[in-house]
């Protein structure tokens, strides 16, 4: 498959589909509610200081890899609806937890740091098992490729959506809002995923307690490790206090993507979305760091939303491309992680290391998004070389 575009097949918006699609982005808003305002409770709140609150974002991403050598086991051994229920479940208990630490005034160090850790490892798990497995199982199998890429565009759009809401709430109604709210959105996604059936598969014999199975993709290794790249500029930008225009901007952006990959490079090179996009992340740090004008704070935003969003998108092809046969779960995994550790690297490292200094943050991503340039230029040719489908 090498065309720009996945086909489009009406058939596979049925209802179950839409549950899961809608299902995934309250999952993924749930958890990016917390990525303008987590910080700022802990800065303003808990008095930590900066190092302590980049520790707390970095903790989160590396739960986010405790529980994925487990996914293959568990969706064999349990009904695999139920395992990212009870995941979704947990996390719920968590953003509860906090609620609770918010309550009593208890802010150890070392509780909130388990809580971010316990957090992470759920919600990778909840992830990993909904987009390798449940959306998989949804769709006929010549739809799996659009199926993919489609609800990895409703988890995108939480990507604006989620810190959206979160800083509309803070301000008004205070964290323990906001936590109220992001778990409103896991427990509907509960829900979501209960109204939908799912058959009973014997499990495999001889299933192995830990293996590399819908957890990571070994022949990915260059694509994640650029992908990570990308990612942490965008985290950087994420840790800057931004404002709401800057989010509804950013969305705008994702969906002119959604239009530029369907019509502007339907027929382009297949090189081009990822260099474009990183074009246009660079021109908007750039504007970001050098001009002050109010035109910047519309187009910024919104350069970064398309790049951010044609970027995704191809790389998320690109990992599918990589598997082999019955591997496109491992590689939707292998693409949530980078995209997510990227994420949670970046935020944290302008939290603990630039203190959320805009001149050396942007920097930073500057610095960052020209080395994932240089970077891609191998990555595409080994892809080329190595694409199994």
């Amino acid at each position: 498959m090498n065309s720009q575009n996945t086909p489009v097949h009406i058939h596979l918006w049925h209802h179950d589909f839409w549950r899961m699609a809608i299902a995934n982005m309250l999952l993924t808003m749930s958890v990016y509610m917390l990525i303008p305002t987590y910080p700022r409770w802990l800065l303003e709140t808990c008095q930590m200081d900066y190092l302590e609150t980049g520790l707390a974002v970095v903790a989160f991403g590396i739960g986010l890899y405790l529980l994925g050598c487990f996914t293959s086991f568990l969706v064999q051994r349990y009904r695999r609806n139920m395992v990212c229920v009870w995941s979704v479940l947990c996390l719920t208990g968590c953003l509860a937890a906090l609620y609770y630490f918010d309550t009593r005034q208890y802010f150890s160090l070392w509780l909130i740091l388990l809580q971010r850790l316990v957090l992470g490892a759920v919600f990778g798990l909840a992830l990993m098992v909904l987009s390798s497995t449940l959306v998989i199982d949804t769709a006929e199998s010549f739809q799996r490729t659009e199926a993919n890429h489609s609800v990895s565009w409703f988890a995108r759009f939480s990507l604006a959506l989620g810190p959206l809401v979160g800083m509309i709430v803070y301000p008004l109604y205070g964290f323990r809002t906001v936590l109220l709210a992001a778990g409103g959105c896991a427990l509907v996604a509960v829900v979501l995923i209960l109204l939908v059936h799912f058959p009973f598969r014997a499990p495999d014999d001889h299933v192995p307690l830990v293996s590399l199975d819908r957890f990571f993709l070994p022949q990915g290794s260059l694509l994640f490790g650029n992908l990570l790249l990308i990612m942490m500029a965008m985290g950087l930008v994420l840790c800057l206090p931004l404002s709401t225009r800057f989010y509804a901007m950013m969305m705008m952006g994702f969906l002119l993507a959604l239009l530029a990959q369907r019509f502007v490079f339907r027929e382009a090179e297949l090189k081009s979305e990822v260099v474009s996009g990183l074009v246009l992340m660079i021109a908007a740090l750039l504007m970001m760091l050098t001009r002050s004008q109010e035109i910047v704070g519309y187009l910024a935003p919104l350069f970064i939303g398309i790049g951010i969003g044609i970027i995704g998108s191809r790389f998320l092809l690109f990992f599918i491309k990589l598997s082999r046969h019955c591997q496109r779960g491992t590689s939707q995994s292998a693409y949530l992680l980078g995209w997510e550790s990227g994420l949670v690297l970046g935020i944290g490292m302008g939290y603990g290391v630039f203190h959320s200094d805009k001149t050396g943050v942007l920097v930073c991503a500057l610095v960052l998004c020209g080395l994932s340039l240089v970077l891609y230029q191998f990555t595409h040719n080994w892809f080329v070389r190595n694409k199994n489908r």
